[in-house]
């Protein structure tokens, strides 16, 4: 039975990073299973999972923190199988002027109903024409059984009204 791993990892970027990171977990015998990685303002940042069996898994943590030497700066965490509670994902959308601000809101929004952020993505760019400022997020979220979704939905429509934000929350697909 394997372990798992949860490495963020950040770096200046540069090309052969995810070679290396992923050489070395090859010659632990290690699996690369889930990961996010991106390029932000120069830096290599990432998060990914890695299957393993319990005996290798401290040498590869040796070798992955061997790794700062090549300028990877790497942070490894063992996972443990977490029971989920019942909830429905829902995709969310928020576009708008960029504010400071709007994270912290949707953010709150979620937190205090209890709703887990699966994934977050955002990003800012120019309205094309005028030059403004936009905003953009998307996302997943896991909303346990008990949050009342027409509640949910009015105070997200508040926090759209404040902030001149338009904010969707859909079912993905698959659950429709």
């Amino acid at each position: 039975m394997n372990n798992y791993l949860v490495l963020t990892v950040i770096s200046d970027d540069k090309p052969g990073l995810v070679e290396t990171l992923a050489q070395t977990i090859s010659a632990y015998g290690g699996n690369w299973l889930e990961s996010r990685m991106s390029h932000l303002a120069g830096k290599f940042a990432g998060i990914l999972q890695v299957a393993i069996d319990p005996e290798r898994q401290d040498a590869l943590t040796q070798a992955l923190h061997a790794l700062s030497g090549r300028g990877l700066t790497i942070v490894v965490e063992s996972t443990r199988n977490v029971a989920k509670t019942t909830s429905q994902a829902f995709n969310f959308s928020v576009v708008g002027p960029d504010r400071s601000g709007i994270v912290h809101e949707i953010a709150r929004a979620f937190a205090g109903r209890h709703i887990n952020m699966d994934e977050l993505e955002t990003d800012y760019s120019s309205v094309a024409g005028s030059g403004e400022p936009l905003f953009e997020a998307t996302g997943l979220i896991e909303v346990p059984e008990t949050v009342n979704l027409e509640e949910l939905h009015q105070h997200l429509e508040v926090i759209a009204d404040e902030l001149a934000l338009d904010i969707r929350l859909e079912a993905p697909a698959q659950q429709l």
